[in-house]
């Protein structure tokens, strides 16, 4: 997918979190509902976390610079960071304005025609992220992901705010309304926190998925038949670009030519296999007395 489609996807949402605010804030005026409310005021965040995505997936898409050599792909943390923080604002928000309501419940009127619209709002954002989950997890990007699983949430939310104000509008019992509210800005909170766990995990450069590893193990795996061997490997990921280095170990017969040209053709190899990856190698002859410490752990031999 190029960079154009990842930002058309960013305005898509912006779009429907702009239709989708003026929907279920419609319905909210229409209800007075506080179920209604907690619905509409996500679909604020959706919009900022909409825009930010869209700044971060601009930004990524930028070619490393002498500041920046190795890209900008982490900005996309940023943006699920803020977008998670904009939904603790928002879980506060929904709190704040319905605990009042428990101790002096209010009724809903057009409780149905405030659902209609509610309903409507809810498709939109649900195909929306239906195509944003499998793009992000197509091209690995965290933003599209983020978003993807924010407007999966908003769903839920609105499905949870649905069921709450239709058995407020059979049973009459009006204080279920703050009691859905409240219960929608829990579920808004667990959402916001496993994105920031998700951009603190990317921000201390998290180690690629054991699949991605996986990968790598087994385009090494032929090369080790050539008594070729390797050691310190180690990962990380920013953003959608995943960073792999190791020691590549051969005779020490060998030529720096020879040596070099094996390193280059795995480095190949390792890209082909895992895009938007980049490899590094360090070159070591068998007979290096050091070669089969324990450096994995980053321990320095002792000087005697």
């Amino acid at each position: 997918m190029k960079p154009h489609s990842l930002r058309l996807y960013m305005f898509l949402s912006i779009a429907a979190a702009l239709v989708t605010m003026a929907v279920k804030f419609t319905g909210y005026f229409l209800t007075g509902s506080v179920g209604l409310f907690s619905d509409a005021a996500e679909s604020v965040v959706n919009l900022a976390a909409a825009l930010v995505g869209l700044w971060a997936v601009t930004l990524s898409e930028r070619p490393a610079d002498d500041d920046h050599t190795y890209g900008h792909t982490k900005s996309e943390y940023f943006s699920s960071g803020v977008e998670g923080t904009l939904i603790l604002v928002a879980a506060i928000i929904i709190v704040v304005e319905a605990f009042p309501r428990l101790f002096h419940p209010a009724p809903i009127t057009q409780a149905y025609v405030g659902l209609i619209f509610s309903a409507f709002g809810a498709i939109i954002n649900g195909v929306l992220a239906w195509f944003m989950l499998r793009a992000g997890k197509r091209q690995r990007s965290i933003t599209l992901e983020a978003d993807a699983h924010h407007l999966f949430a908003d769903v839920f939310t609105t499905v949870g705010v649905f069921v709450g104000v239709l058995l407020v509008t059979i049973t009459r019992w009006n204080i279920l309304d703050p009691i859905v509210a409240i219960l929608v800005a829990i579920n808004i909170i667990w959402t916001g926190i496993k994105l920031l766990r998700q951009t603190g995990l990317g921000l201390l450069d998290t180690a690629l998925p054991e699949e991605d590893i996986a990968v790598v193990q087994r385009v090494l795996e032929p090369y080790r038949k050539q008594n070729i061997d390797f050691h310190a490997m180690r990962s990380r990921m920013a953003g959608r670009r995943r960073f792999v280095s190791f020691h590549v170990i051969v005779p020490g017969r060998w030529t720096v030519l020879r040596g070099h040209s094996m390193c280059e053709e795995i480095e190949l190899a390792i890209h082909a296999a895992l895009p938007d990856s980049t490899v590094f190698t360090h070159l070591e002859p068998k007979e290096d007395p050091v070669t089969f410490q324990d450096i994995e752990l980053d321990r320095t031999p002792a000087v005697e």
